[in-house]
């Protein structure tokens, strides 16, 4: 039973393999689906199981320098991607509404097919960011959105570039998405040089703004495809999975920003209640390195922690 199972893959990854573009078919990662499916399990597994167990009884990893050069190298890296899409179409010969897919072997074509697989490599550099959380025992930012996302887009990445790499109107969305990471590792590698660069985030809160706008922009360029009078573009079914994921992220993004941000104003609603006395729990207040604390206790000047009664207003 077995041997079937193996020699049943085998077979299958022989006929993908003939199936994949002869430009790209022999760079690494690209001669089999195996491999990438082999590291996204894995990189799933250690991100919601193996990672946070491992890092359970161990203290959290200081990693800003590490992370401060990741961040900066992956700003340059999509900047460099993008750059690479525009000169190999978008800015040069692309209509911007149904441009085909070039199967040729012209530099332009070949430039495209080098840049779409530089694309699909880095969502493989991009499991770093969930590494870097486990490290550092911030769990609660690997949610079901941030895993989905950084596996099932390599992993459908890997079909679509291993196919059809020639690009077209289905490489937008690649290029749109290069051009808002190099803005959000920008975001981070200022986040993690130190508190003396927090003064610099104050658009924090635009964030999730720009990687909506990113699935719009997507979801109507693409769309085009449906009403355009004539469209000949070779594989269709990209069309439809890239309107697809367009839409789908849309909405788990803008669930996850109204849970997020409604949150806050909740919270901090609750709180200024609280402090205009419409609650009679504890207050633990640290002004200026003292602690003041509405229980009763002698109060200490010229330094010592002052403990003073907060009366209800």
């Amino acid at each position: 039973m077995s041997r079937q199972i193996a020699s049943s893959v085998l077979f299958i990854n022989d006929y993908v393999y003939e199936k994949l573009d002869v430009r790209i078919r022999d760079l690494p990662l690209m001669p089999s689906p195996i491999d990438m499916t082999v590291i996204l399990l894995t990189y799933v597994f250690f991100s919601v199981y193996a990672g946070p167990q491992f890092m359970a009884n161990r203290k959290a990893l200081r990693l800003n320098a590490a992370m401060v050069i990741y961040n900066l190298a992956m700003v340059l890296f999509n900047g460099f991607i993008v750059y690479e899409f525009l000169m190999s179409g978008w800015a040069t010969t692309f209509t911007w509404r149904c441009d085909l897919i070039d199967t040729s072997t012209s530099p332009e074509s070949l430039r495209m097919v080098r840049v779409a697989w530089l694309f699909f490599i880095s969502k493989y550099i991009e499991l770093l960011d969930t590494v870097f959380f486990v490290l550092r025992k911030k769990q609660n930012q690997i949610t079901f959105l941030h895993v989905f996302h950084h596996s099932v887009m390599p992993w459908s990445w890997w079909w679509g570039v291993g196919l059809t790499p020639g690009g077209g109107m289905g490489s937008f969305h690649a290029m749109v998405n290069s051009a808002v990471h190099v803005v959000m590792y920008f975001y981070y590698g200022l986040s993690a040089a130190g508190p003396r660069f927090q003064k610099y985030l104050w658009w924090k809160k635009y964030m999730t703004a720009i990687q909506l706008t990113q699935f719009i922009m997507v979801s109507v360029h693409i769309s085009q495809y449906y009403f355009l009078e004539k469209c000949d573009y070779q594989v269709p079914l990209w069309i439809h999975v890239i309107l697809m994921y367009g839409v789908l992220f849309f909405v788990l993004f803008s669930h996850f920003w109204m849970k997020t941000y409604k949150g806050k104003r909740l919270a901090a609603s609750e709180s200024t209640k609280k402090l205009n006395g419409s609650t009679k729990d504890t207050m633990t207040v640290v002004a200026n390195g003292n602690h003041m604390s509405n229980g009763h206790a002698p109060n200490h000047i010229n330094g010592n922690i002052l403990m003073a009664k907060v009366k209800e207003i």
